[in-house]
Order: structure tokens, then C-alpha cells, then sequence
């Protein structure tokens, strides 16, 4: 087939304003679906690197809701957990309302023990948890600030106030961890600072993550817990952290189903522009064919020159589309960082799309395909 490829192209840039236009149409559809992908990675790809070992509890209501700290201990003390630490929301602004960077209030000598994968120097761990006004950050958030271990900075939080009546929070930089796939863009600091400087919401806490002893009994632990609050004034929900994630995502609709359906749309438009195209060139080489199969050229062999015509043209556009949806992804994931650190077009996204390059290209020969295997000599030079 590929001794063929000169003679592909040439039919290809016969008609070069109609080919142009219907590469135009291919590359399109490959870079919507790309970028396409790409969001879907960015609200649920979190829950793909979630540990599968971790639970978070949270009010039954909702997220926003605060627990009793008390509830803390009660959850240590349940069978199968192995490990159990507070998280609370801060927010988080950096000098301007459009430097948000998410962040949390932890107990820091049990952070790490419920997430390993977070990766922090040693001196630079033990000078934050010997320093209560201390905050590691992210390597991420490191590199677009510019800030240094040692360095001091304000971050402004939009939910609390603290006990010098304003919204600005001094912290040290003790350490910048890095955290490999997962999210390098946050910022951690003392519970215990959060909690006595704050002015509202004393004693509570937002949510809490455990690590348990067996990933399998993940529901029965979860039942456990909630059972410990069932019918208080408090009650909780208690999931896998991939769950939750998840659960999350779905807040803003079944991205899964979204994503396919405008997929679907976009390609089926494709695919109709494409069959067209093939249909009309086939129509207008019915005398060309006639004169191949003269020649000695096989029913086969013409019919697999016409599927092959598409296939070009699709991956011609299809591997253009996903380039450029791989570099654009890159260019929003440098200013939508704050808002989606995870955000880059994920490598399955270029296996589907090499699928969908072949089944496309062949949907849209099929008809042209079946033309030229039954077209006979004589009918094709009559018409010709």
C-alpha cells in the first residue's frame, strides 16, 4: 500500500480548495476533541491519582458544613483506620483577586502520613512543623510567584477573618514539596495557627482524611463511621477519596455523557463532510477506474486505494488537530493553573484519537468503497 502513497496524494490535490476545506473540517472536529479531553482530565482526573487506601469524612449536608473537632478522635478509635487528620478550606489570594491558590489548614506532623506521595526535604519538614506560622507550597506555586524557602508573604483568605480584624494572614515559607502527578499547587500551613487566630468557626473542622488498614473493607469503614454520628445534630458522609473527587466533579453534570455527546456531534459533522467528499471524487474517477481495472488493477486493490485515500486525509487532519490541541492545552494550563492544576491533555487522548482516525476514515469510504469494488469496466468507460 505505501508504494501507492504518490499516487494517494495526487487525487488528493486535485480538487485542492474541496480538500483544503474538508482537512479543514477533520482538524477541527481532533482539536475540539482534544481540548475536550483535556477538561474532562482536568475536573475528574484528580480521581484517577486519588490514594485507594484514603477516606474523607464530611457533614452530611454539605462539604461546607463544618464537623465538630471532637469528631477527630471518635474516628481514630474506629476499627480498620489507620491513620485520621483534619483539613479545613482557607482559600487563599495572593495579592490580586485573580492570584487564587487553594489552601488548606493540616495538622502537619500527620499530613504526610496520610498522603506519602507528597515529597518534602527533611529540614524543610521539620522547620515547618517546628514553626506554627510556617506554610509549605507546592513547587508549582513556587515557580509562578517567584517565592523562596524563608521568604516571608500575605495571602488574603475570602471566608475568614482573623483576630486583627482583616482577611490577611502572614506566613512563612518553609518548604516547597513537590507531589509527582498530583497536585503541586496548593499550599499547606498549621491547624493550630488556623484555628486560634481565626474569629469564627472555633473548634471545628472542615473535613477529615484517614488512611485505613485494608483498601477492600473501604465500605465497611466508611458505615462505621457514620454510624458513630447517625442521628446527631452532625452527621457525616463518609467515602473513598476517589468518590469524592468524583462526586464533586459531577456537581457541575455527568461530564462523561457531556463529553461524548458534543464529541459525537462534532464527529458525525465530520464524517459527513468526509463521506461527501470521497462519494464526489470516486464520482468524478468512475472513467480512471474503469481504466485501472483495464489495466489489470484488482477489484481489491482499487477498492483498498479509495479506503486508503480516506484514511490519509483523516489522519492527515486527525494527527493535526491533536497537536494543536496538545499545545493549546499547555497555553490555558499556564493561566487557568489556580483553577485546574491538573489541567493537560492526557496521553489516552491521543490512542483514542489514532481509533478514531481509522474507523472515521473507513466510515467515511465505506460507500466510495463499495462504488468502486462493483463498478464493471464497461459501465465505468460508458460513463466516462
Amino acid at each position: 500500500m505505501f508504494k501507492y502513497l504518490p499516487l494517494l496524494w495526487s487525487n488528493l490535490q486535485r480538487k485542492r480548495v474541496r480538500t483544503t476545506l474538508t482537512l479543514a473540517s477533520i482538524v477541527i472536529a481532533f482539536l475540539l476533541f482534544g481540548l475536550l479531553m483535556t477538561m474532562r482530565a482536568a475536573l475528574t482526573g484528580g480521581a484517577d491519582l486519588a490514594g485507594v487506601d484514603r477516606l474523607m469524612t464530611i457533614h452530611k449536608i454539605s462539604l461546607i458544613q463544618a464537623l465538630p473537632a471532637s469528631y477527630l478522635n471518635r474516628i481514630r478509635s474506629v476499627e480498620g483506620v489507620k491513620i485520621a487528620t483534619s483539613q479545613d478550606w482557607f482559600g487563599g489570594i495572593y495579592q490580586e483577586d485573580r492570584n487564587q491558590v487553594p489552601t488548606f489548614a493540616v495538622e502537619p506532623e500527620l499530613f504526610f502520613q496520610v498522603y506519602p506521595e507528597y515529597v518534602l526535604p527533611p529540614d524543610q519538614k521539620a522547620a515547618w512543623i517546628a514553626d506554627r506560622g510556617g506554610i509549605i507550597v507546592g513547587k508549582d506555586v513556587a515557580a509562578r510567584f517567584g517565592w523562596k524557602v524563608g521568604q516571608k508573604i500575605a495571602l488574603r483568605s475570602n471566608i475568614y477573618t482573623n483576630q486583627n480584624g482583616t482577611s490577611a494572614w502572614d506566613f512563612n515559607v518553609s518548604g516547597i514539596f513537590t507531589a509527582g502527578n498530583a497536585d503541586n499547587s496548593s499550599i499547606y500551613f498549621h491547624y493550630e495557627y488556623f484555628n486560634e487566630s481565626r474569629t469564627q468557626g472555633k473548634d471545628s473542622i472542615g473535613y477529615v482524611v484517614m488512611r485505613i488498614n485494608d483498601p477492600d473493607r473501604a465500605p465497611q469503614v466508611a458505615a462505621q463511621v457514620d454510624a458513630l454520628f447517625a442521628n446527631s445534630s452532625t452527621e457525616t458522609k463518609t467515602s473513598t477519596e476517589k468518590a469524592f473527587i468524583q462526586g464533586f466533579a459531577n456537581q457541575l453534570g455527568n461530564i462523561g455523557k457531556l463529553i461524548t455527546a458534543i464529541a459525537s456531534a462534532v464527529f458525525f459533522t465530520m464524517l459527513l463532510v468526509s463521506a461527501n467528499t470521497m462519494g464526489q471524487s470516486i464520482r468524478e474517477r468512475i472513467n480512471e477506474i474503469g481504466v485501472m481495472k483495464t489495466l489489470g488493477f484488482s477489484n481489491a486493490t482499487v477498492t483498498m486505494l479509495v479506503l486508503g485515500e480516506a484514511l490519509l486525509i483523516t489522519a492527515l487532519g486527525g494527527f493535526i488537530g491533536l497537536a494543536l490541541a496538545t499545545a493549546l492545552s499547555g497555553v490555558i494550563a499556564e493561566v487557568a493553573q489556580q483553577f485546574f492544576p491538573a489541567l493537560g491533555m492526557p496521553s489516552g487522548a491521543w490512542s483514542l484519537g489514532a481509533v478514531l482516525i481509522v474507523v472515521l476514515g473507513t466510515l467515511s469510504a465505506a460507500l466510495p468503497c463499495w462504488q468502486a469494488f462493483q463498478l464493471r469496466i464497461v459501465d465505468a468507460l460508458r460513463k466516462g
